[in-house]
């Protein structure tokens, strides 16, 4: 029989865990030894498919360790001759190369015809969409957890950051 007070046995709890050792964080590209031209080209589109359109200004965000810009530009320029994405000036105000993939040209020019609804979106700072003084004037905000980036019709309109404890 159960008693009242009986402890509970968690199956994959801390003290189950084995050992753990901090691992060294890679360093960034220029220090660490060249990635081959498969491993860009993979990363190249990987960031292609997390943001539909790639510019240098949108990489600031991104890991240190990402190859760098003018590695990622010879891939972009190599699948836009091939006809696999396209290259041009998708997003105003910003100068240099873009290149984006077909079906995000086409999703933006049709949401430039779209009659703004008023919707809100909330999103978590350490989203890596989170482009606010990046791609947005204003502040950049911390990109933790807890911080928020409310959204109207995918203009940032309020910034919640999350209070730190008293120490």
């Amino acid at each position: 029989m159960r008693g009242p007070h009986r402890r509970r046995l968690h199956a994959y709890g801390i003290a189950e865990a084995g050992r753990w050792t901090l691992t060294p964080r890679p360093g960034p590209a220029t220090t660490s030894a060249p990635l081959d031209p498969e491993t860009v080209e993979q990363i190249a589109r990987l960031l292609l498919r997390r943001y539909g359109v790639v510019f240098k200004r949108v990489l600031e965000r991104e890991a240190d360790w990402l190859p760098p810009w003018y590695e990622l530009l010879r891939v972009y320029r190599r699948l836009e001759a091939r006809g696999e994405i396209r290259g041009g000036r998708f997003v105003a105000g910003f100068s240099g190369e873009q290149y984006a993939l077909p079906e995000a040209v086409a999703s933006l020019r049709a949401l430039r015809k779209e009659q703004a609804h008023g919707q809100l979106v909330s999103v978590s700072a350490a989203d890596p969409l989170n482009l606010v003084g990046i791609l947005t004037p204003g502040a950049r905000i911390t990109a933790l957890a807890g911080n928020r980036v409310l959204y109207r019709d995918g203009v940032p309109i309020a910034v919640q950051s999350a209070a730190r404890p008293a120490s």
